[in-house]
């Protein structure tokens, strides 16, 4: 088989080496991926990033069938636009898409299903935003209503940073058209955890529970970003736990979209909030794989990922199971200097090799100069992933992994999975 994966982040990297894995693929060509993907077996980079010349590509290669990674092109429509010229591919339409790309959307949608949620206000106006966290008081949560990269939610401790990001989104423009409206959200206490399944518009096949580190700092602390580590298992996702946010949040959603005429089919990415009593809040909908959960959780997958992806295509989730590793799964990201402000690019890597001894190294924000020299290209640099037959282990082995690389401004949370030992 040829398959293609659409992305050029640690996701893809993640995605694009499991799926290398199979005995049924030939070659996965990932668009445009990374110095990452460039580097591993069967697995070959291209520089087509347009729908039209993508969907090209796919006809003359005859690829089997497309995987798309991140949240850009599923809210432009690229689904949409290879069904309609008779690809296959797995991913949610542009209409799905929107519980991503809209938090108006999204929020509107779990109110009309019942789906847990914090309440909220969407707003256009700065002054009447203003009055509202006048109203409400701090801690609250502005979140600009579009795509914004993982950076357009500011938790607020304080009503002034509350005024401060919408002054900043809706005046400054801070976030372009992403946070030309704002939804303001009730701040929720507890733990966060990511719930990621597949769907095939009516069957539904959960992935490994796992749990995300937004903040830049540890200890939660320092500006939101898209990611600073993540682990799987996430022991606060009990099998009750687990339960409660299939009855109540998935299985929902993938009901609502069904009776709204737009089935369903891709990766669903719950983000959650678990108070101390076991409820699961929906704290935000992806539309396709979390980033840096799927580098864990795609390490700790036995299953073939190919065979997932065929019966999800066919709409068979139903009569496949999936087998993971009983080990637990550490990935810890290192960034660039300046992330996730101004992330400096173009700095040398090195170390990957040797890391790559004690862990596995994915890639994100990596390119070759011309000398065929590794370089930063990005924020987000690498996840680095350890493995071992407990938290303790598998957060050891990480750390590890880190030890040999070495760029210019490299920062990493030192305190990926600490949740999880306690």
């Amino acid at each position: 088989m040829k398959l293609l994966v659409i992305g050029s982040g640690g996701r893809e990297h993640a995605l694009a080496w499991k799926l290398a894995q199979s005995n049924k693929v030939e070659i996965v060509y990932v668009a445009p991926g990374n110095a990452g993907t460039a580097s591993e077996k069967k697995i070959c980079n291209i520089t087509l990033s347009d729908h039209q010349h993508l969907i090209q590509f796919c006809i003359e290669q005859e690829i089997d069938f497309t995987l798309i990674g991140p949240e850009a092109p599923l809210a432009a429509g690229i689904v949409d636009d290879f069904i309609s010229a008779g690809l296959a591919v797995f991913g949610p339409s542009q209409y799905c898409a929107q519980l991503e790309s809209s938090k108006d959307f999204a929020k509107a949608f779990m109110r009309q299903h019942g789906i847990p949620t914090a309440a909220y206000a969407t707003f256009t106006d700065a002054e009447a935003a203003h009055r509202y966290i006048d109203e409400k008081g701090a801690p609250i949560v502005i979140k600009a209503d579009g795509l914004a990269a993982g950076k357009g939610v500011v938790v607020a401790m304080t009503e002034e940073d509350a005024h401060n990001a919408i002054d900043s989104m809706l005046l400054d423009n801070s976030l372009g058209s992403a946070g030309a409206r704002v939804v303001i959200e009730d701040y929720l206490q507890g733990e966060e955890a990511s719930f990621i399944v597949m769907v095939d518009g009516e069957h539904v096949i959960p992935m490994a529970s796992s749990q995300d580190h937004k903040r830049l700092l540890d200890d939660d602390a320092g500006p939101n970003t898209g990611g600073m580590g993540a682990y799987s298992p996430a022991p606060i996702v009990t099998p009750e736990v687990h339960q409660r946010v299939m009855d109540e949040i998935i299985l929902p959603a993938v009901k609502g979209m069904q009776e709204a005429g737009h089935p369903y089919r891709g990766f669903l990415y719950a983000g959650l909030m678990i108070d101390e009593s076991g409820a699961p809040y929906t704290i935000e909908f992806n539309c396709r794989f979390g980033d840096p959960e799927t580098q864990p959780i795609m390490c700790r997958l036995q299953t073939d990922l190919v065979d997932l992806l065929l019966a999800a295509l066919e709409g068979k989730l139903d009569k496949i199971s999936v087998n993971w590793s009983d080990q637990t799964a550490v990935g810890v990201v290192l960034a660039a200097a300046g992330y996730p402000q101004t992330p400096k690019r173009g700095d040398f890597i090195e170390g990957i090799e040797a890391a790559n001894q004690i862990g596995k190294v994915f890639h994100a924000g990596t390119t070759f100069n011309l000398d065929k020299k590794l370089i930063v290209s990005g924020g987000r640099v690498l996840c680095v992933v350890g493995m071992g037959n407990n938290v303790a282990e598998a957060q050891k082995q990480a750390y590890a992994a880190i030890t040999p690389i070495q760029f210019r401004g490299m920062h990493y949370r030192k305190d990926i999975a600490a949740k999880a030992l306690k």
